[in-house]
């Protein structure tokens, strides 16, 4: 793992350099360009708070905070996911020709898609200071929240991006999971209104940890279960070398595959 480290810091103006191109080809030719970043979470938004509340008959107390703060980190995490799975085919005729790190491709989609994140985040400030909840002292625990999202997005990354090189079609069974783990997920609903026998379900996700972390510190405006979020960046970072290792092995033929 030394050895990242010292390619990220070599090749550090490469890394920036594919980040602020992962950022500008997002919206290539849009006309509001970065102002998407707050229009596709708001329009999801707007589409599952008429639905749950109004046709679901669901009570959740502001309901719009509650949905802001799992549904942010939501496309956030998928949007990384999909975008890494694809980014070693979609860059093959750069692969082939030109060396660098390869890792710096799935590391910088990840954080090309942290920096939007960053920049949404403004919309779950802006709702919980118009609805009158205010910004409590927790807000200072968010940097622990990103950084277990942030790490176990790069774990997944090195996996996914690496892996579809030689199995294309894992690229559409991954959007068919994401769709799975949504509704696995406590985004539009509750982590305690889910029955008992399936309570495993959300322990054994990631995100459900990610998604209460955040809704405890702008919703529920209270301590964040930090225990748990500090024993999730231990295991993520294990996952991140386990990851590394397995990209690592297979970069070896990308060359040949693509």
């Amino acid at each position: 793992m030394f050895k990242v480290f010292k390619n990220l810091y070599n090749y550090r103006e490469l890394l920036k350099t594919n980040v602020k191109k992962e950022i500008r080809g997002k919206y290539k030719n849009s006309f509001l360009g970065v102002l998407w970043s707050f229009l596709n979470p708001l329009l999801q938004i707007a589409v599952y708070a008429i639905v749950f509340p109004l046709i679901l008959k669901n009570t959740q107390e502001n309901y719009v905070i509650f949905l802001c703060c799992g549904l942010i980190p939501w496309t956030f995490f998928s949007t990384a996911i999909s975008r890494s799975s694809f980014t070693m085919v979609e860059n093959g005729n750069i692969l082939k020709k030109v060396y660098f790190p390869r890792e710096i491709l799935p590391i910088s989609v990840v954080t090309s898609e942290a920096v939007n994140f960053l920049i949404s985040t403004i919309i779950i400030l802006a709702f919980v200071l118009f609805s009158g909840l205010g910004i409590t002292k927790y807000v200072l625990l968010y940097p622990i929240v990103f950084l277990a999202q942030y790490l176990l997005l790069l774990a997944i990354s090195f996996v996914v991006s690496s892996i579809c090189v030689y199995v294309r079609d894992l690229q559409h069974f991954i959007g068919i999971f994401l769709q799975l783990l949504f509704y696995a997920t406590p985004i539009v609903y509750a982590a305690d209104t889910i029955p008992t026998e399936f309570a495993w379900i959300l322990k054994l996700n990631p995100m459900t940890y990610v998604i209460n972390g955040y809704r405890d510190i702008f919703y529920n405006q209270t301590m964040p279960d930090v225990t748990s979020l500090l024993i999730l960046i231990g295991a993520v970072i294990v996952a991140i070398v386990v990851g590394y290792i397995i990209f690592n092995k297979l970069q070896k033929g990308f060359a040949e595959e693509l």
